[in-house]
């Protein structure tokens, strides 16, 4: 008989290193997602303390103190999400999509905040939970779903169109009526997006941006079609034609930019979040980010937005599936459209669309949800990990 203690013999190379590998992720993709939490965290204290102080009471912790809990509960869900096989989403998709559609739908019963019908409210309305952030989630996993089981069909637009198209517009009809302009360029920007990389006709692309720009020259050129689109169209290309009005909340965050320089006038310096830029936490914290940390330090910012997008592209193309890596094409593509779009209003490139900064802008919805997605992609880089070792 073998002695118990006599030596084994070796196990198969493959088999080390899967076993090794268990519960691993992608450590810099984690990294860049911490970094820009904490970053986001000390700029909106910074952007909001002056703001809480004169709106809330007296409390200048007013928007730190509840962004800090929505901040743990969202990375204690991406951890716990990171653990989760991203599989089960493909099974709950079309269930996800009915969820959200009824959401969208009792969300417009709802009192307005701001001449919007956006929030749901909840706990005695101390908390409020935004639909359409589930809306974005939603779109990504459904058009995931839809291109990893119809990938070799894209090109006919019976599977790759129409279907696509059919979500967008009910999901983009719901959140028009809130209004919700901003999200719904958001949610476009994303399904357009999955459409090209999941193999749709670039043909289809290119019909549908000629009736795009038709459209929009319809809707915001001809007067009386859609008021609201025309006033922010004014506003963008000349906002000094209403300097107290629609143009104010542009110029003074034009202002903030300007006042910042090369390196800004300093972490918690900025002059124009005194009751002079409208809700500096929200949209425009950019601004603040801007004026106090300046070209410098905006720039920084941006580039590691820039590393969390490449990451999570690179995660995408070594996916060991379709469906894990629509997942991460999608995910990522939401946070770098978003970015982009909010930069891009701040600085007056684009009319002012109110959509908020990942990882920065106040909102226990937004900054839970984005937390959660993070986790799905580092539930297909973990999957990656141990299916490619």
């Amino acid at each position: 008989m073998r002695h118990p203690m006599a030596a084994r013999p070796p196990r198969h190379p493959t088999e080390r290193k899967e076993k090794s590998h268990i519960g691993g992720m992608d450590l810099t993709f984690l990294v860049l997602v911490l970094t820009l939490l904490f970053i986001g965290l000390i700029m909106l204290f910074s952007a909001s303390y002056v703001y809480a102080y004169y709106n809330d009471g007296g409390d200048s912790f007013h928007y730190i103190t509840r962004q800090l809990l929505f901040a743990a509960v969202g990375v204690v869900m991406m951890l716990v999400v990171s653990r989760i096989d991203y599989h089960i989403l493909q099974k709950f998709a079309f269930l996800l999509l009915i969820g959200t559609l009824f959401l969208l739908v009792l969300v417009l019963f709802y009192h307005t905040r701001a001449n919007a019908r956006r929030w749901i409210p909840i706990i005695g309305a101390s908390f409020t939970f935004q639909p359409s952030e589930l809306a974005k989630f939603t779109i990504v996993v459904l058009f995931a779903h839809m291109i990893s089981t119809n990938y070799e069909k894209m090109k006919n637009p019976k599977y790759g169109l129409w279907p696509f198209v059919t979500v967008m517009g009910m999901i983009a009809f719901l959140m028009l009526l809130e209004p919700h302009l901003s999200g719904t360029i958001l949610i476009v920007s994303i399904g357009l997006v999955m459409m090209f990389v999941g193999g749709t006709s670039i043909r289809w692309f290119v019909g549908g941006g000629v009736l795009l720009a038709a459209a929009i020259v319809v809707a915001v050129l001809i007067p009386g079609v859609i008021t609201y689109a025309q006033g922010r169209l004014i506003n963008w290309i000349d906002p000094f034609a209403d300097p107290q009005g629609g143009g104010y909340q542009t110029i003074q965050s034009l202002y903030a930019i300007g006042s910042g320089g090369l390196l800004g006038v300093g972490l918690g310096n900025s002059r124009q979040k005194h009751l002079y830029l409208p809700e500096p936490q929200n949209d425009f914290i950019f601004a603040v980010v801007c004026e106090e940390l300046g070209f410098v330090g905006a720039t920084i910012i941006i580039l590691i937005f820039v590393l969390l997008l490449w990451r999570g592209f690179v995660i995408a193309m070594r996916s060991r599936d379709r469906f894990g890596s629509m997942l991460a094409v999608g995910l990522s593509t939401q946070v770098g459209v978003q970015t982009i779009l909010n930069i891009a209003v701040v600085s007056n490139t684009i009319p002012n669309t109110g959509i908020s900064l990942p990882f920065f802008s106040y909102g226990g919805t937004a900054l839970v949800m984005l937390l959660a997605q993070m986790g799905v992609i580092l539930s297909v880089s973990r999957q990656t990990l141990l299916g490619k070792e």
